[in-house]
């Protein structure tokens, strides 16, 4: 389980352990918060392709999907 912290995130480094479309290393580009401080949105940018994706920021969680830092 990866360690993320919500206010952390914005230009934080990940890379993905199930490749797909040689998309490997990512970038969070944005993170939106609530009134209460709750991210509301999240959005990662592949590196490679500059392609774009919004993701749940709790999927960063999972050590079986993504490692911290661009390995």
């Amino acid at each position: 389980m990866n360690k993320v912290n919500p206010k952390a995130l914005l230009h934080s480094k990940w890379t993905k352990v199930d490749i797909q479309n040689k998309e490997k290393h990512f970038v969070v580009t944005l993170v939106t918060f609530d009134e209460q401080q709750k991210v509301v949105e999240c959005v990662i940018e592949s590196v490679m392709s500059k392609n774009e994706y919004a993701i749940d920021w709790r999927d960063l969680k999972l050590s079986g999907e993504w490692r911290i830092g661009w390995q």
